[in-house]
């Protein structure tokens, strides 16, 4: 009986390395270009994939949740200064120090007060009261008065040791000062008892002469807060 089972042509016999290959066991073939091809399991490639792909789906959403923030917050870029009461300090300069206060009396709503310190009252050197607004054109003025000398005190409060002129407010003489490098304008003058009214700031002088006009002393006052007012710090 004749054997027709047909010949493995030699297409079909893999070369004696790759059998010897196979036999061994060792990985397969390096895919094109000399790289190795490593097998991933799937639920290994599903962690890898689905796990970074996450976390920068989350990140992005962050992103523009607060970009969507950012642009639906009001903002401004102009400093908000607090207003205060200083009807309360005002009391008690006028109650417990040791010359004549001065206030303003009549100034328009329009000037906000945003600071008052006192300094001295209860010592014994110079007594002082800095009481600063915010004027209607939004610039910064302020009254300093003190019974420290006058050479010493208008010097560092106008940070000008040279006037520049003089200025009528209500028919009152007024020395002006200006400091170029901090854009600071100042009206002085100090009274027959020793006490130095200094009126300076950012203001032009203008606006500086509306607060040095409404100036009025201030008669001693009793022992009673002023309803509604706050104690002085």
């Amino acid at each position: 009986m004749t054997d027709k089972t047909p010949s493995p042509s030699p297409e079909d016999t893999p070369p004696p390395a790759e059998q010897e290959g196979k036999a061994a066991g060792e990985p397969p073939a390096a895919a094109a270009g000399g790289r190795p091809t490593v097998e991933v399991a799937p639920g290994v490639y599903k962690r890898l994939t689905t796990g970074l792909g996450g976390f920068t789906l989350a990140m992005a959403a962050c992103l523009v949740l607060v970009g969507v923030i950012y642009l639906i917050t009001p903002r401004s870029d102009k400093e908000v200064l607090p207003t205060v009461d200083y009807s309360g300090q005002q009391w008690a300069m006028a109650t417990d120090a040791p010359y004549t206060v001065w206030a303003p009396v009549g100034l328009p709503p329009t000037w906000r007060p945003t600071s008052s310190r006192i300094n001295g009252l209860n010592g014994k050197g110079p007594v002082a009261w800095h009481l600063g607004f915010m004027t209607p054109g939004r610039h910064y003025a302020a009254l300093e008065q003190s019974n420290e000398k006058a050479s010493q005190y208008v010097h560092r409060m106008t940070n000008n040791k040279k006037p520049n002129g003089s200025m009528q407010v209500n028919g009152i003489t007024w020395t002006t000062y200006y400091r170029k490098d901090k854009k600071a304008n100042s009206l002085a003058r100090t009274l027959p008892d020793g006490v130095s009214l200094v009126v300076t700031g950012t203001a032009p002088y203008e606006e500086l002469a509306v607060l040095a006009a409404a100036l009025k002393p201030q008669p001693k006052q009793g022992t009673k807060l002023p309803a509604g007012s706050t104690p002085a710090s």
